[in-house]
């Protein structure tokens, strides 16, 4: 790794540029002019929580491919700063950077809680899982101070409703109360995010994320609860972590893990740019090779927007992955399956909640 010009501690090495500029100079200036007044760098590699107000934080997944209906998420942007992530697109949408601007400036929603309890009161509404979150990590370091999260867990057991989790944050064990109590009623799954073995491999894609050790923990923790875990192995990069699917899945599954999914990573929107500059400051001595293995699995660019294709790529390499995968399971998981979750118990409880009125 080249130290000269190197920024520790993050993913992304700069900002690339905002494609929606010319809507968004009103809030960069204003941000700036806050920095300014506060006496801070605005550009300074400390973090910086700013909170925003949506009307609504239930959002529909649209994507067909992507294993939910609905999300919610706590926080936009995430300072676990992993380098492929495809949220970084969104930060966009909020007037900043998808590079440096995704892991600083972290969009803190205070109300998601109370938004939440709103959506499921609604007369309207049918349940359905949830995913917290399909975006962002809702277990990022800012829920240590926040914690959003933990209030929306308590809104839904106490509606009785089913939530799923996505996070490579083993701040989750804080919250093994609530989810054991979710459990007993088969109310949740969790999805442990692990992308490799290696410490060396973690530190430089997943810069602030928590350690293999502790989330290999997690999952033995959280399985011996009783709570299903679904471990995903993603996303599997060629010529970083693709010779490492069935250590993985072995060693997840000895954990406690129910089940696994993987993606094969694509690089859209600004995160190509993102991904180049930072494995050549990173893997500068496999950077090429890399960089033409991933466009080898998406028709001969770094990304592929095609649902169903988008995610598990095409060619040569990509079907060694998905071989390796199903070897994996056969191997691993024969006699494993993690379950359905249940809607019944809030449709019950909320017939006997509006009786009431």
């Amino acid at each position: 790794m080249h130290e000269k010009n190197f920024i520790k501690g993050r993913g992304a090495q700069k900002n690339t540029d905002n494609r929606f500029a010319e809507f968004s100079n009103e809030l960069r200036d204003d941000f700036l002019e806050f920095c300014r007044l506060e006496g801070e760098i605005s550009d300074h590699n400390k973090t910086q929580y700013l909170p925003i107000f949506p009307k609504t934080v239930v959002n529909k997944v649209n994507s067909p491919d992507v294993g939910m209906n609905y999300s919610m998420n706590p926080y936009q942007g995430c300072e676990h700063g992993c380098i492929y992530c495809y949220a970084r697109n969104s930060h966009e949408y909020w007037g900043y950077s998808a590079g440096l601007d995704f892991e600083r400036k972290i969009l803190v929603k205070k109300d998601a809680p109370a938004l939440l309890e709103a959506k499921l009161k609604s007369k309207k509404w049918k349940a359905a899982t949830i995913v917290l979150s399909g975006n962002t990590d809702c277990y990022q370091p800012a829920e240590q101070q926040f914690k959003i999260t933990r209030a929306c867990l308590e809104v839904f057991l106490k509606y009785r409703h089913p939530v799923g989790i996505i996070t490579k944050n083993v701040l989750v064990l804080r919250d093994l109360d609530i989810l054991h109590q979710l459990a007993e009623e088969n109310l949740i799954g969790l999805n442990i995010s692990v992308t490799s073995l290696s410490e060396d491999t973690r530190r430089i894609l997943e810069p602030r994320t928590a350690t293999i050790k502790k989330r290999m923990e997690a999952i033995r923790i959280l399985s011996e609860n009783n709570i299903p875990v679904n471990a995903m192995l993603a996303p599997i990069i060629p010529g970083i972590n693709s010779h490492e699917i069935l250590n993985l899945a072995k060693a997840v599954s000895d954990a406690g893990a129910l089940s696994f999914g993987f993606t094969v990573v694509r690089l859209n929107g600004a995160i190509g740019q993102i991904f180049e500059d930072w494995i050549k400051k990173t893997l500068p001595d496999r950077a090429n090779k890399v960089l033409q293995q991933i466009a080898d699995c998406h028709g001969g660019t770094l990304n592929d927007s095609r649902f169903g294709i988008r995610n598990r790529g095409e060619g040569k390499i990509a079907q060694q992955i998905k071989d390796m995968a199903q070897l994996a399971r056969q191997k691993y998981f024969r006699d494993k399956t993690f379950p359905e979750l249940n809607t019944s118990l809030y449709e019950e409880y909320k017939d006997g909640q509006l009786k009431l009125f």
